[in-house]
């Protein structure tokens, strides 16, 4: 894991028990994890109003407590699925945007080679 750009950590909206297990997963993610690791606290089955264990207050409380993201999603439904892979890609661009002096974007700039065209056989 050591290699890895962003962890969401994924609660069940209707299973308090879940939802208390993310503080344990996120230990797990310091211990393990490199040290500036992305999280994003995603609960899901937020269509399940009526069977909702875990408020929407409470769960933006912790993740503001811990400096991460939040956002709550259905899969049922699609209700901020983009969103959600859209905060985790915004958080990996913000991290490798490094800006060299003169204000120009570092970048890497690849350039195709033709290749030589073999005839017969498959090697």
């Amino acid at each position: 894991m050591s290699n890895t750009l962003h962890i969401p950590q994924q609660y069940d909206t209707t299973d308090l028990e879940s939802f208390n297990n993310v503080k344990q997963w996120l230990h797990e993610i310091d211990r393990y994890a490199s040290d500036n690791v992305n999280k994003l606290l995603v609960g899901n089955k937020s269509d399940l109003t009526t069977k909702r264990a875990v408020s929407f207050e409470q769960a933006k409380e912790f993740a503001d407590s811990l400096g991460i993201d939040f956002v709550e999603t259905s899969a049922k439904n699609s209700s901020n699925v983009e969103k959600a892979f859209m905060m985790m890609a915004s958080q990996i661009k913000a991290r490798y945007k490094p800006v060299v002096a003169g204000g120009n974007q570092a970048g890497v700039n690849l350039q195709g080679q033709s290749v030589a065209q073999k005839s017969g056989g498959c090697c």
